[in-house]
């Protein structure tokens, strides 16, 4: 079952070059000339997080979907400058480039790192000529460690030390277990999410490299978006789940303040940070929403 909930559709491989040269591979599913989606998924994470999305959306949609640099089917970044928010801007920008027409526009939904990617390109040109609405998920521009409820205890300086110690652990994940699936659903999951659910983040989170995981973690963990949040100026979603450890909702609620478009923010009741594969039909009927507002009805006029 949790493999089935992972399964892609046929699509259409490529790879998109970034600004250092760094290959990023791309799927695109569905049919030419659709209204386009653009997906890009979180910190160890891969393009099979946004499975049920793609099939879903495939049906009338060209989905674009690619794996960050040290995810999926792209390469770990070969040195430490290959880990930074501007390296994330420049490959969505590379992706926009590589498989938009110049001016077409699109509907680009960002989870978590996503969402950041999104926030890092909000004032290049690249993204603002190909993006006419956005989704950000389960996301946060800035006090990411400080925030986070992954380590009990009261908010301050021992908390976030200990909790950037969490997440920036560099011993390997090893296989997929009981002890390790627990561990994933405490920190990354609703208390009520499936057993399947749980198991197929468990098999995507796992297949991260380790380099990857620990060298995101570090950009993660003193991050600050601020100003690319009120640099997206187009029409913004927000999606959080209220029970979300890792980029709780109050990242969400501020980021709707800031929002120079907010079109609305939706606090799913019981989800954790893995919104996409808790709540898919909630997350894909937001994306069809801002497609139906904001990409179709602009083509028509």
């Amino acid at each position: 079952m949790s493999r089935h909930l992972t399964s892609l559709p046929a699509s259409r491989e490529l790879t998109a070059v970034s600004a250092d040269g760094a290959p990023i591979h791309v799927e695109v599913y569905g049919p030419e000339g659709a209204p386009a989606v653009v997906l890009a998924h979180g910190w160890t994470c891969s393009i099979a997080f946004w499975a049920e999305q793609i099939r879903s959306l495939a049906a009338d949609h060209r989905v674009i979907a690619y794996d960050q640099r040290g995810h999926g089917r792209s390469p770990v970044p070969a040195g430490p400058s290959g880990y930074a928010t501007r390296a994330l801007a420049d490959d969505l920008e590379a992706v926009l480039a590589s498989t938009l027409a110049p001016g077409e526009k699109a509907v680009l939904a960002g989870h978590s790192m996503g969402g950041m990617t999104l926030m890092a390109a909000a004032d290049r040109p690249g993204f603002r000529g190909h993006a006419a609405a956005a989704l950000l998920c389960s996301t946060g521009p800035s006090r990411l460690t400080a925030e986070a409820t992954v380590v009990p205890g009261r908010p301050g300086e021992r908390r976030t030390r200990l909790t950037r110690g969490v997440l920036g652990a560099k011993a390997p994940l090893g296989p997929v277990n009981a002890v390790s699936r627990k561990i994933l659903k405490y920190a990354t999951m609703g208390p009520g999410s499936a057993p399947e659910r749980v198991d197929a983040c468990a098999r995507i989170v796992h297949a991260c490299p380790r380099g990857a995981r620990v060298g995101w973690s570090k950009v993660l963990s003193e991050l600050d978006l601020e100003a690319g949040v009120r640099a997206l100026d187009l029409p913004v979603a927000v999606v959080v789940g209220t029970a979300d450890r890792l980029t709780p909702p109050v990242h969400s609620r501020a980021m709707a303040e800031a929002l120079p478009q907010c079109v609305g923010l939706l606090e799913l009741a019981g989800m954790g940070h893995m919104t996409p594969v808790e709540a898919p039909e909630a997350v894909t009927a937001r994306i069809r929403e801002l497609t139906d507002t904001y990409l179709e009805v602009k083509e028509k006029a």
